[in-house]
């Protein structure tokens, strides 16, 4: 393909950025020590498109569904990513990261009668050769929300079978890779697959019950358990671990009502999936819930959670604010003061240096990576350039909050910028733009946008 696909416009390449424009840090901040890890992220689903050549999933179900998905779009094609990948690994290469987070289609990889489908297995294969060829290491994450359908037909993760079936993805996976893998991911946001898939009903499969809510939750900790055994055993040289995301959560008023409210979000939306990987156990809010909603769990199962971990992948976007409702429980309170992301979620940096401190004091974490971290933004290409200030200053304020943390006493990694390039942003199709990289969908042309130029100015005087 042309080099045009990889190169910023003319005018974008010759223009000199003012010193507001750029990131900066610190000449002896952590993040520019040579064992920091940046990088930058995508999933599967997002940005490979190709549809035809794997097995249909639970979102292209969902994608079909008519309302579903804001701007009636799906992704069969999305980014063109398997079709362009090479193009895209430059890309990738020309930004200076040290490393590149990337999720598998489970379906690409296992066919509905359980063979594996070698054609793509190869491009992984491929793909994971080319980065390391670029001296980029590869973080892979299992799962990215993209189950396939024929598994969702026999129940999903409402079925707990599904957490063996994830087992053996596992091995199959880590047993082709070999030493390719720099870091595995089990899942990547258990929350967003439990809690907005079956309980808001937002994401795939688009189902609204508590009880198949926190019950898909405990399958998906499970898989991740058992899934951290393969990965133990079969890429010992690996980093193994999970990715969660947390959102601090705070009361809408100093009323007890409020701040009890609060307590019970945070407990409900982060402390249930990182409490059972530390303490083999759930937050003390399970008993509070009514007999028929609490998830069925087996003799064993939370000794298989509480997997050694060699990293948390830790997932920050914005903070939430939280009051009681009539029912006893709480209810978020949508925030309405600038600044907002296109999202309409409030820019708080504070809150992912709380959030991080708030974690580490509570339980006895590993080395922890920021695997994602970005703004949605209403971006336009102008005149072949992109000048993106408010996701650039969303840059700059976040690497300080991670440094504040790191300075704090918090052992951090790494840092991974989402995304690398705009693409399909589930329930809200294509209208949302998350990328670093601009992504024209008619012609899938790339565009580096003013971040990316910003980020890759950073790792570059890093070095």
């Amino acid at each position: 393909m042309a080099t045009t696909l990889l190169s910023v416009s003319r005018k974008l390449a010759q223009w000199n950025p003012k010193k507001t424009m750029k990131i900066t840090l610190a000449n002896n901040s952590a993040l520019l020590q040579p064992n920091f890890v940046f990088g930058v992220a995508t999933a599967a689903f997002q940005i490979e498109g190709a549809a035809d050549s794997r097995e249909p999933c639970i979102w292209d179900t969902f994608c079909a569904e008519p309302g579903r998905i804001k701007d009636g779009s799906d992704g069969l094609v999305a980014c063109d990513h398997l079709n362009r990948w090479r193009e895209d690994v430059e890309l990738i290469a020309s930004l200076g990261v040290d490393a590149y987070r990337l999720s598998l289609a489970w379906g690409r990889i296992i066919r509905r009668d359980g063979s594996v489908n070698q054609a793509g297995l190869d491009f992984y294969l491929n793909l994971l050769d080319a980065l390391k060829a670029k001296n980029i290491k590869t973080f892979v994450t299992l799962y990215h929300w993209d189950l396939p359908q024929y598994l969702q037909d026999n129940g999903g993760w409402l079925n707990r079978d599904t957490a063996y079936k994830f087992a053996d993805y596992a091995d199959i996976v880590s047993r082709a890779f070999g030493d390719r893998v720099y870091s595995y991911a089990t899942l990547n946001e258990p929350f967003c697959s439990a809690y907005l898939s079956y309980e808001a009903g937002i994401h795939a499969p688009g189902v609204q019950n508590r009880q198949w809510g926190r019950q898909v939750a405990h399958h998906l900790l499970l898989a991740h358990g058992l899934a951290m055994q393969v990965l133990q055993k079969n890429a010992p040289q690996a980093l193994n671990g999970i990715v969660l995301n947390f959102s601090p959560c705070y009361p809408a008023t100093n009323s007890d009502a409020d701040q009890r409210a609060a307590r019970m979000a945070d407990q409900y939306h982060n402390h249930w999936y990182i409490q059972p990987l530390f303490e083999g156990r759930y937050p003390d809010l399970l008993q509070q819930l009514p007999a028929d909603e609490q998830p069925s769990i087996a003799d064993g199962d939370m000794a298989i959670i509480a997997q050694p971990l060699d990293y948390l992948g830790i997932n920050y976007y914005t903070r939430t604010v939280y009051r009681a409702n009539s029912k006893g429980w709480f209810s978020d309170v949508p925030p309405n003061t600038p600044p907002l992301t296109d999202m309409g979620w409030e820019i708080y940096p504070q809150g992912l240096t709380e959030i991080l401190l708030q974690m580490h004091r509570r339980y006895p974490l590993p080395p922890l990576y920021i695997t994602e971290n970005g703004a949605a933004m209403p971006d336009q290409l102008q005149d072949g350039a992109v000048q993106d200030t408010r996701r650039l200053a969303y840059f700059q304020q976040h690497l300080q909050a991670t440094e504040d943390a790191i300075n704090a006493g918090v052992r951090i990694d790494g840092y991974f910028a989402w995304s690398l390039m705009d693409n399909f942003e589930w329930a809200e199709g294509y209208a949302k733009r998350f990328g670093i990289v601009y992504v024209d969908y008619q012609t899938q042309q790339r565009t580096l946008k003013l971040s990316a130029l910003a980020l890759r100015d950073l790792f570059a005087n890093r070095r």
